[in-house]
């Protein structure tokens, strides 16, 4: 008689922790909503059309849209800051370049603090740059643009999405080792300097393969070298700049997706697992390919640990360069 009773009095509470019990677990399911990838900028760069292919194969695997937001402006500082305030859960996402790591290094207060408040869920791929000037200038090599530049610094200029990016860098870092001093023109991104190199208003600009190539191709743009090893297997007639009187010259950026500090562990690994699904794909890797990037696959472990050197190399390349936080 006692054990019926006693299985009565338990028979509410067992049914009150079923209830409880069953949307808990419903509500772990991740992800159960779209996820939103903002790009910190303007549409029609490398990262924004790179960002959008892998979002589409990523989706596939998540079974959840995953959307692209630009969010330019700032050097890319307005569409980092929002994602660092973003709640950590997995559903705002930064893509990003190597930019994420130069700011530190050439702010006083980039308004975040990279390991702190991100953590890295994968690397994209990495691709080296264009020299590019206008179809209408002179310059044929890399060896005519550096003795244009020693004999003509006052009148030479070059662009980059703004002071402390990436491609400002990478581009302070060749004139710094050609000796060549010019005029640096920031822009809210690299895709508003075009029609200014073309008609010849800038003079120079370093720019990922894939922003550019068309316009290579169609004879608006020319290609002077390419920051990579080696030559590219898709542009086999571009020589690297190391083989124009730079030896040892070479220069990357690296795609990748970033979540806020505190985004739990096992949400980052879906999104890394789903990522690098993405960019294992035929479609992807033959984008790649056109596009001069080297596939990357990282864990979110091995992320972090790249971002922490990273962090300390774009110090030293700061203070070798002499550029002053700002």
């Amino acid at each position: 008689m006692k054990f019926a009773v006693m299985r009565l009095a338990l028979a509410p509470m067992l049914a009150t922790s079923f209830i409880f019990t069953v949307p808990a677990r419903a509500a772990d399911v991740f992800p159960n909503r779209p996820i939103r990838v903002v790009v910190p900028s303007a549409p029609g760069g490398l990262l924004d059309v790179v960002t959008r292919l892998a979002a589409q194969k990523m989706s596939e695997k998540l079974g959840q849209p995953v959307v692209v937001e630009n969010r330019a402006g700032g050097g890319t500082l307005v569409g980092t800051r929002f994602v660092r305030s973003a709640p950590a859960d997995g559903y705002t996402l930064l893509a990003a370049t190597n930019t994420i790591t130069a700011l530190p290094a050439v702010k006083l207060d980039p308004g975040y603090d990279l390991l702190k408040d991100f953590t890295g869920i994968g690397q994209i791929g990495r691709s080296p740059w264009f020299v590019l000037v206008g179809a209408n200038q002179s310059d044929k090599s890399i060896a005519d643009f550096i003795a244009r530049g020693k004999s003509n610094p006052a009148t030479m200029t070059f662009a980059s999405a703004g002071f402390g990016t990436t491609p400002y860098l990478a581009a302070q870092s060749f004139l710094h080792r050609a000796g060549v001093k010019m005029l640096h023109i920031p822009y809210k991104g690299n895709s508003a300097v075009y029609p200014d190199l073309i008609s010849g208003r800038v003079t120079m600009l370093f720019d990922g393969v894939g922003n550019t190539a068309t316009m290579v191709k169609g004879g608006q743009l020319r290609a002077l070298g390419v920051t990579s090893h080696k030559r590219l297997a898709a542009y086999p007639d571009i020589p690297t700049v190391a083989e124009q009187g730079l030896p040892d010259f070479t220069s990357y950026f690296y795609l990748a997706l970033l979540a806020p500090a505190g985004t739990p562990k096992a949400v980052v690994q879906r999104l890394a697992d789903a990522l690098q699904s993405a960019t294992s794909t035929k479609e992807m890797r033959q984008r790649f390919e056109a596009d001069g990037i080297e596939p990357i696959a990282t864990t979110p472990e091995e992320f972090n640990k790249a971002l922490r050197r990273d962090l300390d190399d774009m110090a030293q390349l700061a203070t070798t360069l002499g550029v002053k936080k700002e």
